[in-house]
This record gives structure tokens, C-alpha cells and sequence, in this order.
């Protein structure tokens, strides 16, 4: 049996490190975090210096009990987990956890870190081991602490103030705040008119074009020209005065460096992956990752980048003196600076001693290890090895000219401006993409001298219109939140994957767009929690962070110092009323009882206006303007056996014919109006068939039970002896008969919008099938009664069984979570 037992965190990179280190060690995978707190009320308790309650995650017990079995064959127990806080975290936890086993007895315990997955890095690391980083782990503790109590104290107040289900989160509630104000200033925007003039000219057989910038001396703003008729009036004053020609009075020339960007960080790999590629920021983190822990390039086993988890620009002496060498080599000594390029990070948080994210090596080149990887692995290592050594590269040089034109009088003003590369230096390898800008273009202009004439060939305005800011996009949005200092690049996909499942924004068209629900949520955090969603105390809470893992502070005053003010707010605002939060009073008096203001309202459909006198006025509205289904209620007629009125009503589930009212507990027959029948459609002869469902077909020919035809929450069907058939769109459940009703019972069950796309395989605890499905609000998977919806819907054809796993796993742990409010401090739970 081996000596040396090093544990990692997932198995891929226990095979890979296996091959490094040979028969001496025995790698053993933790398969992510071993323990959590227990997801119940009580497992961080203030009133005990903030003892936390932890446990084994259930998925990972058995790979728990794997490593204790081994370590007690074991000689020295070395802990290789990720070289971060999360990783500092799960190597204390599994040494506390053998601890209580006791399972250390007489064994050497050594923290191992490295950055990248080499065989001498790795071998480095072996041989040069430390303890546990206590200050790591406790910010680490703080941070999960403080999203304990921020999410099992704030959430079941948005139950009870919005609806059930709904959470907030310490980082994710900021973030849905940036969404939704940026959706406000864009509902608030107006749009203005404004309009610029130009000429067209051509020298040397060279077209130009010149704006507009001064006018009988004074310099025009966006907005002087803010009509057609002040257009065409220039206009009309410049084609008299100039008679045609433009005269140059200054020509500008200047060279231009542009210096290249840094080499990754996390938060720029993500933004870079969603703008050129298309990835979302989870699925460039999972790429990235698989890029981390080892690729089978030829025999050869290897990391290709390194840790994908960093803040810092640095790279090291040697990776530096290695692209150096490279571009020596392949592009030539004008492409290599005098002197290394350094870069400074602007985060001020940054670990320094950490390195930016690069291939492992330079000379392996996009093009040789690309047989060896997928597609999505190909794109974003060729993105990472060309950044990497375009940092090191020269600036690209341009030539930029800028040329004034008098058209008329001396204080008419056209420029035209050109640019020209002259050197590509870091361009020859790659250029930095940027959100909603346009890419400067190299435009080549005629030469120019002072007092050269040109006939103007055209002139003429171009009318435009101010546009409100975007919407964010992902790479947008995690340029923001590092802006802002809310949360760490590490969780950013996470941050968003939670607004995404939890349905509080939207994807449209790549940008985010906040639901009714995220609206009202975020109004009321922002009014009755603004300090915790203000940007500036979230950015502070993580310096405080960062400022425990470097030993500055410590973690439980910093606890203390939280809790005492949040759980004062939780208890103030207990007494706010549900009608506070989803309703907002408009300044428009109901149009139809004239009595009482319109009230914007959160429904169970989303967001509706109605009347504040409801239920003694039942008018409402689409917030859009257009009525809503609720407001055509109407009354059919009545029905000619039983004399009852029949009317058409509107329910959460669509609209439905109703015979007679309520009288006592007794409620009135009710039946669903098909999908695809209008509801202005629905007649008394419409409502009469409707009534008369269920329909008895007869009896089933070989069973002698009933076949009925009826329609229920999901539309028409055909039933018999506990089976249930849809009827197809184009068939109706008023003309159905007995035949083709037991043909459709007989049919087999298809895959469809409700079905399966495909099994990706089998639960390795109970081997029942992983699915992956299409719903309502897109792609999940599924075991059992767990649905995990996807983060990336892009990956629904890239998905495997580990990643589904991994969502099915997160999911079941958020619904055990979900435990009975209960009093938030130990003292509370005694008073009660």
C-alpha cells in the first residue's frame, strides 16, 4: 500500500496526478465540498460566538468514508484541494472531519497547493508543503455565515411579504438591484432628435467623408441641430456661401501606440468567453476548469492552463522568459519589447503571489494540442494562449490624421479624420473585444496640404436619435460587479446562474431583463434594506473578508458587528404589509368607477394594474395598456334546463365558462375554455358543449370500462381506467368518438415537449435515469423529483451526466434547505 495519501478535490485531476507521482501515492478525490452547514435554523447560532453546525453532504459520504479507510493505510496525509479560499476551506473540513474519527492518530498532515497541473509543479508542490491557512478557512466561515443569515432570515420574509419560494442573497440581491435600476433608466428614457451635417469628397481618386463640427465659430453640441428644418437651413447657408469647394486651414498628423491587455483574470476570461464565443460565464468556468486539471495531449497527461480562479494580472519570471523566447522565434525581434511587460492589477484585493491565467506553456500551440481537445475546450485555449502571449508583445503603432475644412465663412468647420496601422505588434496575435462599442476600423484619407480646395460632391444631414444605455449583457454585468466590488470573479456565474433559476431576471436576446417578480423583490429590498443591497457596504463586507484572509481582521467581531444591526431590521420590518410591498399607487383615477387611484399589482401571472377599490370595482389592466383577460368577464346567457346564468370568467389558469354562483360550500360546475378557442369566441353554444364535459364515450372494448373525453389543466384528453391521452390540436374533444379515442389510448407514450430530449444515463447512488428535458422556462435535467434547470441553455447539446449530476445535486441540497422558518437567534428559540 502506498505511504503518502494526497487527497484532491475531483477525480479527473486525481488521474491525471497519479501518472506525476506514481506508486508511492494513492490519490483520492473529495469530489468538491465535503461538508455544509446543516440546512436548518440554527446552524449558525449568534448567541454562541457563531457556532456553526456542519455536516456531510450526503452525495459525497461514501467519498468521505473512501479517504478515512485510506488514511489509516497511510502514512502521511497530504491535502491538494484548490488553492483558494473555498479549497484552504475543504481541506480544514476533511482533517476536522478525520480528526473526529479519529483517523490522524500518529499521521503527518500537510497542506499542498500548486497552480498548475505539470509534472513539476506538481512534484514542486510535494516537496514543499504547508499547514492549513486558519485565515483562509475563517474567511472562508465568515463568508458562508453571512450568506446563512442574510438567506434564512431575509427569504422567509419575502414568503410572507411576496409570495413562497422567493430568496435573497447577501451578493445576488445587489446584483438584481444593478438589472433592475438599469431596466428603470431605460423605461425613463426619452428619446431626442438630433441630426449632423456632412460632405463627401474625393482626391487622388480617395473618397472622404467631413463632418460638420463648428459653425460661424462656435462649436456644435450633440443636440444643435435638433430639427429637419434647422438641418436643411445650414445646409441652404453652406451650399451658398461655399459655391461648391471646401479649403483645408489644418491638416493634424500623429503617431498612436495601443499597448496590449493584461493576461486573464477570471472576471476578463468571462467576459472575453461570453463576447467572442458566445459561452456563458458558467460554461467558460467549466471549460476552463477541464482545461485545468489535465488533458491527455499524445501519452502525455497535462494541465494545459493554469488555475482558472484569480485575480491577478502577474505572471511568472519563467512563463515571461518562455514567451519571450516564442516571440523571438516565431514573429521576430521588432515584436518583443526592450523589457518584460508588467502589469498591476486594478483589483486592489488581488493575490499577487498568484498568476494570471496562462497556458502552462507557451509552446504548446492552439494548433498542436487541438486533436486532443472539443471544440469548446479548442476556442477557449486558443483564446487564453493568445492573450497571454500578445501581453507580452509590442504596441501596435498607427498613424492618425485629422483634417479641418472652412466650407464658406472662416467659422464653418468640416473634419475629416483617417487612421492607418503601420505596425500590427500585438495585433498580429489578438485584440481585446469591447461591449457595445464599434470596432475602430483603420479609414484611409487622400493627402492633404493646407490650403488645398475640393469640390464638395454632396452635402447632406443625418438624422438620429439618442438611445437608452443596454441592457447588461453576462460580460457586462460581471464588469459591473467587479466595478462595483459585489462578490469575487469565482462566483459570478453562480450570482447569475441563481437570478436566472430563481426566475428573477430573464435572458432576452443575451441581456438580462428583471421579471415582475425580480421588480418587486428588488423594491423591496432597496426600500426597507437599502444599506444591505447598497453596492458600497456590499463591496466593504468583501474587504473585510479579504482582510481575514490576510489576518487583519478577525472573523467573529466582524460577525457580531453584521448581525447586530441586520437582525434589528429583520424584526422592524416584520410589520410591513404584503399590500405595501406588491402594490404601488399610480396618479390615474380608475377609468371605470371613477372613485379610486389605479394601483400597480403583483399577480400571479406577474405584474397587472387594477383598481384600488377591489373587489367593489373589479376594472384592471395589462401594465401595457391593453385590457386584461380579467376585465372581459363576461355573461354568456343562460342555460335552457337548469335556467342558471352561464358566464366567462378568468382564472390563474387560463379562462373557463361557469354555470350558476357559488352557494355556500358548494361550489358552481366549472370547465376550462380549450387553448384554442378565442375567448370573444365563446357563445352560449360554445359554453353549452363545454358544460356538458365530461363526455361518455362508451365503454372501453376490451375492459367494459368508460372512455371519457374532458379537458383539464393541460388541455383535452381522453381517459380510461387511469390512463390519460392528449387530443391533438387538430381534433376536438366535442367530436371525439370511441374509436379513435381507444386508438389514442393505445398509442405509445412519445417523447415530446414533456418527454425526455435524451437520458444522459444513470444515478450512480440509485441507478434511476438522468434526463434532460424541455419546460416551460427551457432546459433542465431531472432524477426523480429533482429538476435542476440549466444555467447555459447553449450547453443543451453539450451537457454531460457529471455536469447534470452536479445541478441535480446543488438542486436537492437548496429543497433541503427549504426547513420551516423558525426564530433566528438560540435565545429566540428559547423564548419560544
Amino acid at each position: 500500500m502506498a505511504s503518502n495519501l494526497l487527497i484532491v478535490e475531483s477525480p479527473s485531476k486525481a488521474k491525471t496526478l497519479k501518472k506525476y507521482l506514481g506508486k508511492d501515492f494513492e490519490i483520492l478525490a473529495s469530489y468538491g465540498h465535503v461538508r455544509d452547514l446543516v440546512p436548518k435554523t440554527g446552524a449558525v447560532d449568534p448567541d454562541d460566538n457563531f457556532r456553526m453546525q456542519y455536516e456531510i453532504i450526503d452525495r459525497n459520504t461514501k467519498h468521505v468514508d473512501a479517504i478515512a479507510k485510506a488514511v489509516k493505510l497511510a502514512d502521511t496525509v497530504m491535502l491538494a484541494t484548490d488553492p483558494d479560499r473555498e479549497g484552504e476551506a475543504i481541506a480544514w473540513h476533511l482533517s476536522e472531519i478525520l480528526k473526529s474519527r479519529k483517523a490522524l492518530k500518529d499521521k503527518k498532515v500537510k497542506r499542498v497547493v500548486f497552480y498548475e497541473i505539470t509534472e513539476s509543479a506538481v512534484k514542486d508542490a510535494v516537496k514543499h508543503p504547508r499547514a492549513i491557512s486558519m485565515e483562509l478557512v475563517n474567511a472562508q466561515q465568515a463568508r458562508r455565515a453571512l450568506d446563512y443569515l442574510v438567506g434564512f432570515n431575509l427569504s422567509p420574509l419575502l414568503w410572507k411579504k411576496i409570495r413562497r419560494g422567493l430568496s435573497a442573497g447577501r451578493v445576488q440581491s445587489p446584483a438584481l438591484r444593478l438589472i433592475v435600476e438599469r431596466e428603470i433608466e431605460i423605461e425613463k428614457f426619452k428619446t431626442q432628435e438630433y441630426w449632423t451635417l456632412h460632405f463627401d469628397g474625393v482626391k487622388d481618386k480617395i473618397a472622404f467623408t467631413a463632418r460638420l463640427t463648428h459653425l460661424k465659430g462656435e462649436k456644435l453640441d450633440q443636440f444643435a441641430i435638433a430639427s429637419a428644418e434647422r438641418d436643411a437651413e445650414i445646409r441652404k447657408l453652406l451650399e451658398t456661401e461655399s459655391k461648391g469647394l471646401a479649403r483645408v486651414v489644418e491638416v493634424e498628423k500623429k503617431r498612436k501606440a495601443r499597448s496590449p491587455a493584461a493576461p486573464f483574470t477570471t472576471s476578463t476570461l468571462q467576459q472575453e468567453a461570453v463576447r467572442k464565443l458566445g459561452f456563458s460565464t458558467d460554461r467558460a468556468m467549466k471549460v476552463a476548469q477541464s482545461l485545468y486539471e489535465g488533458v491527455a495531449v499524445g501519452k502525455v497527461v497535462t494541465g494545459l492552463i493554469t488555475y482558472m480562479r484569480t485575480d491577478s494580472v502577474t505572471l511568472s519570471k519563467e512563463a515571461v522568459a518562455e514567451m519571450r523566447a516564442f516571440i523571438t522565434r516565431n514573429y521576430g525581434s521588432e515584436y518583443l519589447p526592450k523589457a518584460p511587460v508588467v502589469y498591476r492589477s486594478q483589483s486592489k484585493n488581488a493575490q499577487e503571489a498568484h498568476e494570471a491565467i496562462r497556458p502552462t506553456s507557451i509552446a504548446r500551440t492552439p494548433e498542436s494540442v487541438f486533436p486532443y481537445l472539443n471544440d469548446e475546450q479548442r476556442k477557449l485555449y486558443e483564446m487564453i494562449w493568445k492573450r497571454a502571449i500578445a501581453s507580452q508583445m509590442t504596441p501596435a503603432q498607427f498613424d492618425t490624421v485629422a483634417v479641418d475644412f472652412t466650407v464658406g465663412a472662416p467659422g464653418n468647420i468640416f473634419r475629416a479624420t483617417g487612421q492607418t496601422m503601420v505596425f500590427p505588434g500585438f495585433y498580429a496575435v489578438y485584440h481585446e473585444d469591447q461591449d457595445d462599442a464599434v470596432e475602430e476600423e483603420d479609414r484611409r484619407l487622400p493627402a492633404f496640404e493646407k490650403n488645398d480646395a475640393v469640390r464638395i460632391d454632396r452635402l447632406y444631414g443625418e438624422q438620429h436619435f439618442t438611445q437608452p444605455p443596454p441592457r447588461f449583457s453576462e460580460a457586462s454585468l460581471v464588469k459591473a460587479l467587479e466595478q462595483y466590488g459585489i462578490g469575487r470573479p469565482s462566483t459570478y456565474a453562480s450570482i447569475i446562474s441563481t437570478l436566472v433559476n430563481r426566475e428573477y431576471v430573464t435572458l432576452d436576446k443575451k441581456r438580462f431583463q428583471p421579471t415582475d417578480v425580480g421588480r418587486v423583490v428588488n423594491k423591496f429590498l432597496t426600500e426597507h434594506f437599502a444599506h444591505w443591497v447598497d453596492y458600497e457596504y456590499t463591496a466593504k463586507l468583501e474587504d473585510e473578508l479579504d482582510d481575514i484572509s490576510n489576518g487583519k481582521e478577525e472573523w467573529v467581531p466582524m460577525l457580531e458587528k453584521f448581525w447586530k444591526d441586520f437582525s434589528a431590521q429583520i424584526d422592524e420590518k416584520e410589520s410591513v404589509s404584503r399590500k405595501e410591498v406588491t402594490q404601488e399607487q399610480l396618479d390615474e383615477m380608475c377609468p371605470k368607477c371613477g372613485k379610486h387611484h389605479l394601483t400597480l399589482r403583483l399577480g400571479r401571472r406577474g405584474r397587472f394594474i387594477g383598481c384600488a377599490g377591489y373587489p367593489d370595482c373589479d376594472y384592471t389592466r395589462n401594465v401595457d395598456g391593453a385590457e386584461s383577460p380579467e376585465s372581459q368577464k363576461r355573461e354568456i346567457g343562460e342555460d335552457p334546463k337548469t335556467h342558471q346564468k352561464i358566464q366567462l370568467l378568468f382564472g390563474p389558469f387560463g379562462p373557463y365558462v361557469q354555470l350558476g354562483e357559488p352557494e355556500g360550500d358548494k361550489k358552481p360546475k366549472r370547465v376550462s375554455v380549450p387553448k384554442n378557442v378565442p375567448p370573444e369566441s365563446v357563445d352560449l353554444d360554445i359554453a353549452l358543449q363545454l358544460l356538458a364535459l365530461p363526455r361518455d364515450l362508451g365503454p372501453h372494448p376490451e375492459s367494459g370500462k368508460k372512455v371519457v373525453a374532458a379537458i383539464g389543466r393541460f388541455g383535452p384528453y381522453v381517459s380510461h381506467d387511469g390512463t390519460f391521452k392528449s387530443i391533438p390540436k387538430d381534433e376536438s374533444v366535442f367530436s371525439i368518438g370511441l374509436e379513435r379515442a381507444v386508438a389514442l389510448l393505445k398509442e405509445p407514450k412519445q417523447f415530446s415537449a414533456r418527454g425526455a430530449l435524451k437520458v444522459l444515463g444513470k444515478h450512480p447512488e440509485d441507478n434511476q435515469p438522468v434526463g434532460l428535458y424541455s419546460g416551460r422556462y427551457g432546459a433542465y435535467v431531472k432524477h426523480g423529483k429533482v429538476n435542476a434547470t440549466l444555467p447555459d441553455q447553449n450547453a443543451i447539446n453539450t451537457i454531460t451526466l457529471e455536469e447534470a449530476l452536479e445541478l441535480i445535486a446543488a438542486k436537492a441540497g437548496r429543497k433541503a434547505g427549504k426547513a420551516k422558518p423558525a426564530p433566528r437567534t438560540a435565545k429566540k428559540r428559547k423564548a419560544a
